[in-house]
């Protein structure tokens, strides 16, 4: 007696239209739209959320020199550092943070959603899943690591020769859950890089 899959090929439809329109909103709103704002094009990012070495405000002596910068600081250990009107490098160090963490994200979803199209042949046990699975676990690795480096860096340029060096001390964050996710991911793909060579061995004995 044969058994039906819970799995139906509406089930695959529906998977492979959100995982497209995640990776289409992640381009529109994550790269394209920070693209255009660097750019000038569209309303750049003024703000940038920084981490203050004390929870103290810009001294008054400060303030003329600091607004020569076109900057302000307003918070206490989690602050926004603000500009008034960013010039084209500014603009850049500001979306470049996002911008590239949307392409990690776009790169995910786009093999997530080739990985879905497999299920039409019912069938996700497939060798190309498992390169597909690896390259995911790198890409989020990447993205646990480069992410705070490269907001870190971004803000130290953005803030350096100004008053404002000293109050915002260099640091970077990592988070613990994203590497964990990052070796989950990539010994899945190592299962199913293993379960997909079993089985083609056992299907050449038959």
């Amino acid at each position: 007696m044969g058994t039906k899959s819970w799995w139906s090929r509406t089930d695959s439809r529906l998977l492979e239209a959100v995982l497209g329109l995640a990776a289409a909103l992640v381009g529109v709103f994550g790269m394209l739209l920070p693209a255009l704002g660097a750019a000038g094009l569209a309303g750049p990012v003024h703000t940038r959320e920084v981490e203050v070495g004390t929870p103290t405000r810009v001294p008054d002596t400060m303030t003329d020199t600091v607004a020569g910068h076109g900057m302000t600081l307003a918070g206490t250990h989690q602050a926004d550092l603000v500009f008034a009107d960013p010039d084209l490098h500014q603009r850049l160090l500001l979306a470049l943070p996002e911008f590239v963490d949307s392409l990690l994200l776009f790169l995910v979803l786009v093999l997530l959603l080739q990985m879905a199209r497999t299920l039409r042949g019912g069938d996700v046990f497939v060798p190309e899943n498992a390169r597909r699975l690896s390259v995911i676990g790198l890409t989020v690795l990447v993205q646990a690591v480069l992410s705070p480096v490269l907001l870190s860096s971004t803000t130290q340029a953005l803030v350096g020769g100004t008053p404002l060096a000293d109050r915002i001390p260099v640091s970077a964050t990592f988070s613990g859950e994203y590497l964990l996710l990052a070796l989950l991911v990539l010994a899945l793909g190592e299962v199913f890089r293993r379960g997909t060579k079993l089985r083609a061995d056992t299907e050449g004995l038959v």
